[in-house]
């Protein structure tokens, strides 16, 4: 079987060309793709807690250890303790992360603005639902 046969192939290329995308953006902003997808992710007033990110991400913890790090030298996040659980460390913006998540937030829609003005609703909501369904296959153990 070649590998623009199989189905995972096309998923690989299209998120590779996208990622490589993003950094170049990014890296015109002083960010990671990574980066900017964790700061989307951050409430602004309440903060976030730094255990709810990587699942949302779907990164591994060590892997968001390193990125929050970085984000921690750039001077995108602070991090504070909860005060109800002081287990609990919670992720906040800086005013200079507030402005990365705004470039962050315009460059992602206008990505999704572009592909929706080119492709037609009905094909995007098939495209959802499939990757829908080969992600619950593999939520459910379907595959191996």
């Amino acid at each position: 079987m070649k590998p623009e046969e199989t189905i995972d192939y096309h998923f690989k290329v299209c998120w590779h060309a996208i990622s490589r995308m993003y950094n170049t953006e990014a890296v015109k902003n002083d960010m990671t793709t990574s980066i900017g997808f964790v700061l989307l992710n951050i409430d602004q007033q309440k903060g976030t807690p730094a255990t709810k990110i990587a699942p949302l991400l779907g990164l591994e913890a060590r892997s968001l250890t390193r990125i929050l790090k970085s984000m921690e030298e750039k001077d995108f996040i602070y991090k504070l303790s909860d005060p109800h659980d002081k287990r609990l460390v919670r992720i906040f913006l800086t005013e200079k992360g507030l402005q990365k998540k705004e470039v962050a937030k315009q460059t992602v829609k206008l990505f999704n603005n572009k592909v929706r003005d080119v492709i037609p609703q009905k094909d995007l909501d098939v495209f959802f639902k499939v990757c829908e369904r080969i992600q619950g296959m593999i939520e459910n153990k379907e595959m191996f």
